[in-house]
């Protein structure tokens, strides 16, 4: 059985309680945890104790506080006080971690599923979508990965075109499969607004919303957009429900055309503001 499990941000009991309730065996199952896996809940490195024990019964994808924690391991971002990876950090196998942090996904098309942290840009065919993730993983796994977290972070260029090359590619890739919510009417990506869809000012629109969206009618599952909540549509899934800011922790089970949601209560980490 397969099964996708929203943003667990260092959540480990909640990861544990959801695994329990699911009945999950390694030997049977498999996770596909859609990113944001460390960072502002109390065990951070408890949870990637517990997915690398796992071995190939769990793909992980990286999601933006995952990449914070590589920026701010290699000096490249002070910590924000809300943060929560000095156990990584501190860690005796610290470069272990960071290792295996680095050589996850970034996209994973399997079961019928594109699986993202964020989203996708609205130009991006799933074959893109796959080629810039690959891109990514490349650079993050390689050699010059200190070199490459210096020019990762910028909200420029907001807008895909075929043409960008070099870290402006790259920029662009890593913002829209680990922050993009809202584009506007030509698919520029928006960096300001993080509330639900009910916020959004005249112009924009949820990324999955846009028109000619190159992706439409491809199910894609993704995490992330914790104010959204739990989306269900035919060819969507949104799985991020607030599990540190004490909502829940979603998994769902995706078996030949099955869909089954299973949620578990999570204790609150942080309090939004």
């Amino acid at each position: 059985m397969n099964y996708l499990i929203g943003d667990l941000q260092g959540c480990c009991d909640a990861l544990e309680r959801l695994l329990a309730e699911i009945g999950f065996s390694p030997s049977r199952d498999r996770l596909y945890v859609l990113g944001d896996l460390v960072n502002r809940g109390p065990a951070s490195l408890a949870v990637l104790e517990r997915l690398a024990g796992l071995g190939d019964a769990a793909t992980c994808l990286l999601g933006n506080h995952d990449l914070h924690l590589l920026a701010v391991a290699h000096g490249v971002r002070r910590a924000h006080r809300n943060d929560t990876l000095d156990d990584i950090l501190a860690s005796p196998r610290r470069e272990a971690w960071l290792d295996w942090v680095r050589t996850r996904r970034l996209a994973v098309h399997e079961h019928g599923w594109l699986m993202v942290h964020a989203g996708v840009a609205p130009q991006w065919d799933p074959a893109l979508t796959l080629d810039l993730a690959a891109e990514l993983e490349a650079a993050f796994s390689g050699p010059a990965l200190g070199d490459f977290l210096q020019v990762m972070y910028g909200n420029e260029p907001a807008r895909w075109s075929p043409a960008l090359r070099g870290h402006d590619r790259l920029r662009f890739a890593v913002n829209a499969l680990t922050r993009i919510r809202f584009v506007d009417a030509d698919g520029t990506l928006d960096f300001k607004l993080k509330e639900g869809t009910d916020a959004a000012p005249e112009g924009l629109t949820p990324w999955f919303d846009a028109p000619a969206r190159r992706t439409a009618g491809v199910p894609i599952a993704f995490g992330h957009w914790s104010t959204l909540g739990l989306v269900e549509r035919p060819d969507l899934l949104a799985i991020d429900t607030g599990c540190v800011w004490g909502g829940a922790l979603t998994a769902v089970r995706i078996d030949d055309g099955r869909r089954e949601v299973i949620q578990v209560a999570c204790d609150q980490a942080q309090v939004p503001g």
